[in-house]
């Protein structure tokens, strides 16, 4: 095992002291985090949202704002205001809350679609606009969105451009029965997050970014990638299947989940285990299918099982 994989393993394990018995997701949400990519985790209260994402700051020693997302949140909260100085008799910037390493939007359909936008310019490009001044965002950046699947009175749908700015959809679940007894029994006296120390860096993470670039991905896999997302695009079941950015998000988190893996190359399972996380929030499906009761998970497996999977030999994945 290389460093670099070292690295991924610990930042796991210690979000694993925090979060118990969900180690998929965790999984998804780091591998997103290398990806350069952002997370929106749809889940019921209570699970663990919120304290996966602080256990993931505090691992890599990053800096971690949560913003709750309400009606009366303003863009200009998240993105910053210019207030003009009467000392000097000019304008300056005042950092809005989105202005740190790691963000917790949490409950992000509670707000207006008009602050839902303010979001879109930096979760695309890494920065944010202020009265025509552009301010970059510190790396690593991620946004990291929680949202309750269940319960819609006085939350506005996300708009589609902005489910497809994120890179990966993830829920954590119910415990089973014992993990949830471990949990009582690890908690009775105090929150294992107000103990959690960092067992990675910032650079590391950055570092393992460029890394995941290098893993190979040969051609008849990227074909396949191709394959897999032109087709919700056809199904008969979805109006709007997934965008290119869809298939560049599913190639990333392919080699990362490979790199993950130590390996150097792509291999189709590495594919196959992205597909669901990474596509199914880009489905929209039509009236009647939801009344089937028909989910965008199944659309995707039925997608991925009449595909052919393309068999690369070991010396075409080096």
């Amino acid at each position: 095992m290389n460093d670099s994989v070292r690295i991924l393993k610990n930042i796991i394990g210690n979000v694993e002291n925090v979060i118990v018995g969900k180690r998929y997701a965790i999984e998804l949400a780091v591998i997103s985090m290398i990806c350069n990519g952002h997370v929106l985790i749809e889940d019921v209260p209570g699970v663990g949202k919120t304290s996966l994402v602080s256990a993931l700051a505090k691992s890599i020693n990053a800096s971690f704002r949560r913003i709750q997302f309400t009606p009366d949140v303003l863009p200009s909260d998240i993105t910053g205001f210019s207030m003009y100085n009467q000392k000097n008799s000019e304008f300056e910037y005042r950092p809005g809350a989105i202005m740190s390493q790691i963000i917790l939007a949490d409950e992000i359909n509670r707000t207006s679609p008009k602050t839902q936008a303010s979001l879109l310019e930096v979760m695309e490009e890494y920065q944010v606009t202020v009265d025509g001044v552009t301010y970059k965002m510190p790396r690593p950046f991620m946004i990291l969105a929680t949202q309750n699947p269940v319960e819609y009175l006085g939350t506005y749908p996300l708009p589609e451009a902005q489910i497809d700015r994120f890179f990966m959809k993830i829920s954590i679940g119910y415990p089973t029965n014992s993990e949830e007894s471990y949990i009582l029994s690890k908690f009775q006296f105090s929150n294992p997050l107000d103990k959690l120390l960092p067992v990675a860096e910032s650079s590391d993470i950055i570092a393992l970014q460029e890394e995941i670039k290098n893993v190979h991905m040969d051609g008849t896999l990227a074909n396949y990638i191709v394959d897999i997302v032109s087709q919700t695009r056809k199904h008969q079941d979805v109006i709007l299947g997934s965008s290119p950015r869809g298939s560049l998000s599913l190639f990333r988190a392919s080699q990362a989940w490979a790199y993950y893996n130590e390996r150097d190359y792509v291999l189709p399972d590495d594919i196959k285990k992205m597909v669901i996380p990474v596509l199914s929030h880009r489905l929209m499906l039509k009236q009647e299918t939801k009344l089937k009761k028909i989910n965008p998970e199944e659309i995707l497996n039925s997608i991925v099982g009449r595909i052919n999977v393309p068999v690369v030999s070991q010396h075409e994945t080096k």
